[in-house]
């Protein structure tokens, strides 16, 4: 089993930035793959950024290139979503999945943070 607790989000104002964190704990993260994912309301879940946690590989969905960066902490167990320049249209709540082979389907899910963000 792997749970996840996510953090730091809240309500800022357009062109602001924010960064959430996903503390991990469970089994041995170091073949998982980590993810963002974001719901907003009357929409589906969709991928925002993810992560291997060796940090080989990243990947990010085109509406946030450029904005937000996916980190990780090796010693806190801890997965990190800076996100800058943020816009309305990035108002959501904000979930941290893991899974060992699925980059988009992850087996492991937080309970969510919301990001408001207002014009």
């Amino acid at each position: 089993q792997v749970q996840l607790v996510e953090s730091g989000g809240g309500l800022v104002q357009a062109g602001g930035s924010l960064r959430l964190s996903c503390a991990a704990s469970g089994r041995t993260l170091s073949t998982y793959i980590m993810g963002w994912f974001r719901q907003a309301p009357g929409k589906e879940r969709e991928f925002v950024a993810g992560m291997t946690w060796s940090g080989s590989s990243t990947r990010y969905a085109d509406s946030v290139k450029g904005r937000f960066t996916i980190s990780r902490d090796n010693a806190k167990n801890t997965v990190y979503l800076q996100m800058n320049s943020l816009k309305p249209e990035d108002t959501a709540a904000y979930y941290c999945g893991a899974d060992k082979f699925y980059w988009y389907r992850p087996n492991y899910w937080g309970q969510g943070t919301q990001v408001t963000v207002s014009s």
